[in-house]
């Protein structure tokens, strides 16, 4: 069993087990990844302050996030095709983060349905749900979350129109991966990942197939989801989807301090500053330097959480100094499950925990609750100086 300290260990771990496309998936943006690149470099350019001589007897990274007592704040994030980073993936992430006693939240397009997450877990997980151009669709992806005991909405607002991430094009992504000559000698070095995948029947989008009409293989799914992405998603449209629902409604992002106004508008319950881990528009602002404006816009009148860019517990002391209110991790489990399966997941969490834990202490804290911009060292103009 190898050494873990660290998520960069994972992360190697991870690329030496799944095939190219996956690992291409996973560990891309779109375009010239400028983007994608400082959501994690610019939490470096924060710098902690160190604090002596108190008492750190006693410390605690417990919290809530949407009411919900958790281990620390951090959720982990809807990822699409996990259950191609692993067998059955979003199952394992989800029964470790169950365990762990942080939230899960499982992506429209995950490879398990949100029937397999409700059978095999106990806790209520939260759904994430893309606005597609099929209402009929739409409504019983609502109607299942809400009989699965969903207990919160996450409606993605930053996938209108697909970025474009050339790996993913280069290599011909599909779920289950289309049998080219190039992807047959990936897989062959890639045969531990293969027995496990022919071990489950789950190797297609369980939300989508069996659910649309005319939908039986890769090429009809790549051809439909092409085409349904809703391009006039507006802020309407947003909230007659709440009061569909009912319940609480988290709306994952927002980037911008004018979107967090209108997002108060509608009644949201929470908002993700999030710029859809560097996938979407390349050129837009890390969301850590997005965060402070935002912030400055809603105050505490809705919980605002942060994604993108989470690599340690570190990032998430920093995020929650900065003022979020929880954080929530994607590609950080998604090595985890790679390398490791469900420990993997549970690996991924320990790690980040005992990081936050520490760097709490040697910042002279006891309670996550207490952290703040007392805790850091922020550059002037971190969030840009811009011309008007």
């Amino acid at each position: 069993m190898p050494i873990i300290t660290c998520i960069e260990d994972l992360k190697q771990i991870h690329r030496r087990k799944v095939p190219k496309m996956f690992w291409d998936y996973c560990e891309s943006g779109s375009y010239t990844e400028q983007t994608f690149g400082e959501n994690s470099s610019d939490f470096h350019k924060i710098r902690l302050r160190q604090r002596v001589a108190r008492d750190l007897s006693g410390r605690t990274t417990q919290t809530t996030m949407m009411g919900r007592k958790i281990a620390m704040p951090v959720a982990l994030s809807p990822v699409g095709s996990a259950g191609m980073q692993s067998a059955d993936g979003e199952i394992k992430a989800a029964r470790a983060a169950e365990a762990f006693g942080v939230p899960f939240t499982l992506s429209t397009f995950a490879i398990c349905s949100i029937e397999d997450i409700a059978a095999h877990t106990t806790a209520p997980f939260w759904f994430q749900l893309y606005v597609m151009r099929d209402e009929d669709f739409v409504d019983g992806l609502i109607e299942r979350a809400r009989n699965a005991g969903c207990d919160a909405l996450v409606l993605t607002l930053d996938l209108q129109i697909l970025g474009q991430r050339h790996k993913d094009i280069k290599n011909g992504l599909t779920a289950p991966p289309k049998l080219t000559p190039s992807t047959i000698a990936n897989l062959a070095t890639k045969w531990r990942w293969g027995i496990q995948m022919l071990q489950t029947p789950r190797r297609q989008f369980g939300n989508i197939v069996g659910h649309v009409e005319n939908i039986s293989d890769a090429s009809d799914l790549s051809a439909w989801t092409a085409e349904q992405f809703d391009p006039s998603l507006d802020w309407n449209k947003i909230a007659a989807i709440k009061e569909q629902w009912g319940g609480k409604v988290i709306l994952k992002g927002i980037l911008d301090a004018e979107d967090a106004k209108m997002a108060l508008k509608v009644g949201a319950d929470a908002i993700i500053v999030s710029n859809h881990g560097g996938r979407q528009l390349d050129g837009a602002l890390s969301s850590i330097r997005a965060l402070p404006a935002i912030l400055d816009a809603v105050g505490d009148q809705v919980e605002v959480h942060l994604d993108s860019g989470i690599r340690s517990g570190q990032d998430v002391l920093k995020a929650m100094a900065m003022g979020a209110k929880g954080t929530y991790i994607g590609r950080a489990f998604i090595y985890g499950l790679g390398a490791m399966g469900q420990a993997g997941v549970t690996r991924a969490l320990e790690v980040i925990h005992k990081e936050l834990d520490t760097t709490m202490a040697l910042c002279g804290e006891t309670k996550v609750t207490r952290l703040g911009r007392h805790n850091l060292l922020v550059p002037k103009h971190f969030e840009g100086d811009w011309q008007d």
